[in-house]
């Protein structure tokens, strides 16, 4: 096992990481921008390096900085978390060229499936259904139009580098096709450095299932079963859950194999996530693989007692997969959110600043970027924490979120506290009956006046006790 490893990443998942490695006695070291000189994450850590400025391309985007940090430190491995560098298949070879180990994936995976052309050539060729689309990415708006003839409207152009729903555009009409095109190469030029797209046939009303899976460098693959992730705010989840409700079982055990398939063919290892849409007829496709652990791991490990970030660790230095398939077994139903700081009443457009005082809840776990008064700062994603319960079943798990979610205070930061309260309680989450559009339907609509009067008692509430107390700390994982 590793002596020191270095954590490329800040907030919540930062400190969730030293967590898993103080336990198993591996020390850490947190990194920080000069805007998180006194975040939390670097409580957590038994050393800490600055590495940039405020910005992210200075400094968690700063891969020579990140990797001159490490070797100053003496670690032997780097821990990507999610987001910024994550992802970044040059990144993961420099940290290999440079004599650490990198906890994910090999960087010929990452690169492999950070193009979504080449991973649905190589799951399907796995035998692993993909939506039926183009073969090969284009930039040029002629063959993007052929294509758009030959799959037929509606169609979804994707630019092939993406990721999070950035810069995907659906196309209903022949006549809105050229404005659309050109937006979507924009889009893609701009956040990825890549216009190239695909186009898809665009499958309305899905949900949003995904696997979580791991391999060793033994060969072997196994998976922890399935998350839904259907509730997203334009392309991005808010709330997760495990298992699946409402899912045949037949279909459950298809997914699962499926994934199961397309990690084999490609060599996965480490953890990873394959992502599906599932039709309202019952048909699901390929989406995407995240190389990565995934924000929302928490509720797989809370139905299946085990930590995926102890997982990566062992998986990373060598070793087999501390389980087989079938020693993985599963129990109850877990439900995830995620606060942000952000402004409903805007557009949620992000809403960053101080949190004086916070109340989290007690009997539920809390993966936070601070226990007490923090700052979100501007630059960043303004993720402040997530709230994990698991129950005996859905209803139940909705429930205790439910209480969760108003019995969180945050003093001093616009939050999606109330927005969050309201979806939980809408009549088609708690049946089921819920399709990727959901919340941005809900969204749209203004929300009922005893919900205001609830979050501004609450908040009321905090003040006259002084802003005291943090219920529930946040869960080790």
């Amino acid at each position: 096992m590793f002596k020191r490893i270095l954590i490329a990443n800040r907030g919540e998942i930062a400190r969730r990481i030293a967590r898993t490695c103080r336990r198993l006695g591996i020390e850490t070291v947190a990194v920080h921008s000069k805007a998180d000189r006194t975040s939390a994450h670097l409580d957590e850590a038994d050393g800490r390096e600055v590495i940039g400025g405020a910005a992210a391309i200075d400094s968690y985007l700063n891969g020579a900085a990140i990797l001159a940090a490490a070797r100053r430190t003496g670690c032997d491995a780097l821990h990507p978390g999610y987001g910024f560098l994550s992802e970044n298949a040059a990144f993961a070879q420099a940290t290999g060229d440079a004599g650490l180990i990198f906890i994910g994936p090999p960087p010929d995976v990452i690169a492999a499936m950070g193009d979504k052309a080449e991973a649905k050539r190589r799951v399907a060729a796995a035998g692993v259904p993909v939506v039926p689309g183009s073969e090969e990415a284009s930039e040029h708006p002629a063959e993007i139009r052929d294509a758009c003839h030959r799959i037929g409207y509606p169609v979804i152009l994707k630019p092939v580098a993406g990721g999070g729903g950035k810069g995907m555009t659906v196309v209903r009409r022949e006549e809105d096709l050229s404005e659309a095109i050109e937006r979507a190469i924009r889009l893609g030029r701009a956040n990825f450095a890549d216009g190239r797209l695909l186009v898809e046939r665009f499958i309305a009303n899905p949900r949003h299932i995904e696997v979580q899976i791991f391999g060793d460098a033994q060969g072997r693959i196994v998976h922890l079963f399935e998350r839904e992730c259907t509730l997203q705010r334009n392309h991005q989840k808010i709330v997760e859950e495990a298992p699946a409700g409402a899912l045949p079982e037949a279909t459950r055990a298809a997914l699962l194999a499926a994934a199961v398939r397309g990690a084999e063919a490609i060599g996965y290892r480490n953890a990873g996530t394959f992502e599906f849409i599932l039709a309202p007829d019952g048909a699901f496709y390929f989406l995407e693989v995240n190389t990565r652990l995934q924000v929302e791991h928490p509720v797989t490990e809370a139905i299946t007692g085990l930590d995926l970030v102890e997982w990566q660790l062992r998986v990373a230095a060598g070793e087999a997969l501390p389980l087989s398939q079938d020693e993985i077994r599963r129990s109850g139903h877990a439900i995830e959110c995620r606060i942000y700081a952000e402004d409903p009443d805007n557009d949620f457009q992000p809403a960053p600043g101080e949190a004086l005082a916070v109340r989290w809840p007690a009997g539920c776990r809390v993966d936070a970027a601070f226990d007490g008064a923090g700052t979100v700062p501007p630059f960043y994603d303004p993720m402040v924490a997530k709230l994990i319960v698991r129950g005996h079943d859905r209803a139940d798990s909705l429930h205790r979120l439910l209480d969760a979610v108003q019995e969180t205070v945050i003093l001093g930061l616009t939050t999606n506290l109330g927005f969050l309260a309201r979806l939980l309680q809408d009549r088609q989450v708690i049946a089921g009956d819920m399709d990727t559009h959901l919340v941005d339907r809900l969204a749209a609509e203004p929300p009922p006046a005893g919900l205001v009067a609830a979050a501004t008692a609450a908040a009321i509430g905090l003040g006259a006790d002084g802003g005291l107390g943090t219920g529930g700390a946040p869960g080790a994982g």
